[in-house]
């Protein structure tokens, strides 16, 4: 849903680096500009092609990666901001000497400004932004344990519970 947003909010190009198909194709679905796989290539690979020069001037972590998150900085352009949504299962040592000298700013969202988001969202959504192609799955709530599976095999987007059905 972020490649919406970003696209929705006017981002220019959106690259989406992930390991697993399944969302890559997600991602192409949703409107990211450039797919890559990590194994495969890097983010840097890719300014060429884009007509990029310094880097990235926005990233969004969202798996809690420890490579996934040194990659984006390391890809920033200087002043660029990096969004840390990801919740990782360990401590990431970074290189602070990077996010100096690229006078990064780095910013942990968990959680939500509940009513600011929601408020945002109602406002994007009224404007045309569109999100049902995240939407792989929907499940009666009777199904709620298929419905978990779904969630958790990584070969989903956003998955739906519909408590009327």
């Amino acid at each position: 849903m972020a490649i919406a947003v970003a696209r929705h909010a006017g981002a220019r190009n959106i690259v989406v680096s992930e390991p697993n198909a399944f969302r890559r194709e997600l991602a192409v679905r949703m409107g990211a500009t450039l797919v890559i796989d990590p194994r495969e290539r890097t983010l840097p690979d890719v300014f060429a092609e884009l007509d990029m020069v310094e880097g990235f001037d926005v990233a969004m972590e969202m798996s809690g990666n420890a490579t996934a998150l040194r990659a984006a900085i390391a890809a920033m352009a200087h002043g660029g901001g990096v969004a840390i949504l990801g919740i990782p299962t360990e401590e990431i040592a970074l290189d602070v000497n990077s996010i100096v000298f690229k006078m990064l700013t780095l910013r942990g969202i968990y959680g939500r400004e509940m009513y600011e988001t929601w408020y945002k969202m109602t406002v994007m959504l009224q404007s045309g932004l569109d999100i049902t192609p995240a939407i792989t799955h929907r499940f009666g709530f009777r199904d709620h344990e298929a419905a978990f599976a779904a969630a958790r095999s990584g070969d989903s987007g956003k998955v739906i519970m519909d408590w009327q059905r």
